[in-house]
């Protein structure tokens, strides 16, 4: 039964972020950006654990679920807003995640499991919502991470290695690790910034 409803739930992430009017292009072929984001996401999750449950998949896929309806253009300008959005972004997701587990036959429990485990509240003290967060940060680093600092061309060095230390510092070890291997494939600029980053700490 478990088997089903994971099937279940997936696929229907799957057809909600398909509905993504952006697109990202993924091997030459241009996908739905969230739903190309989703494969990421559960691409990274099994390079992490080899075994994840199925709550964690779920909550893997649904990471961005749907927010392309959620910009983060409908947020003003400001770090204290764009964590706002983030938090409202993460409450999204583990709504409309609990909704489809509901609908797939999850118990109640389950659903507001992942829910929990979406809106990251307890990082660091729970191991799913861990797990979730170094997930994202690969996917991060691996696909997102050149094409951000390009984007951010106005940003000084110093606002640079605080960003880089603040997402080293939501990682567990074993994502340092393999942030550290990684890291070899990144543009020589970025490497430099990791390297500069890391030597001073994190805060």
């Amino acid at each position: 039964m478990e088997n089903v409803s994971l099937k279940c739930a997936l696929d229907a992430i799957d057809r909600a972020n398909r509905a993504d009017p952006n697109e990202e292009v993924v091997a030459g072929e241009p996908l739905p950006r969230e739903y190309a984001y989703s494969l990421h996401m559960t691409r990274w999750l099994h390079e992490l654990e080899p075994d994840p449950s199925g709550r964690i998949q779920i909550a893997c896929r649904a990471q961005h679920l749907e927010r392309w309806k959620m910009p983060r253009s409908d947020y003003p300008e400001g770090r204290k807003a764009y964590y706002a959005w983030r938090q409202a972004c993460g409450r999204m997701h583990g709504r409309r995640a609990a909704e489809i587990m509901a609908d797939c036959g999850y118990p109640e429990s389950e659903c507001e499991r992942v829910e929990v485990i979406l809106t990251k509240r307890e990082l660091r003290k729970d191991a799913d919502t861990q797990l979730l967060e170094d997930v994202a940060c690969m996917v991060f680093l691996e696909k997102y991470f050149a094409q951000f600092y390009a984007d951010n061309a106005e940003y000084d060095r110093e606002k640079w290695l605080r960003i880089v230390r603040r997402t080293w510092g939501k990682m567990s070890q074993r994502a340092h690790e393999r942030a550290l291997v990684l890291s070899e494939k990144l543009p020589e600029h970025l490497q430099a910034l990791l390297q500069e980053a890391l030597s001073g700490g994190t805060d």
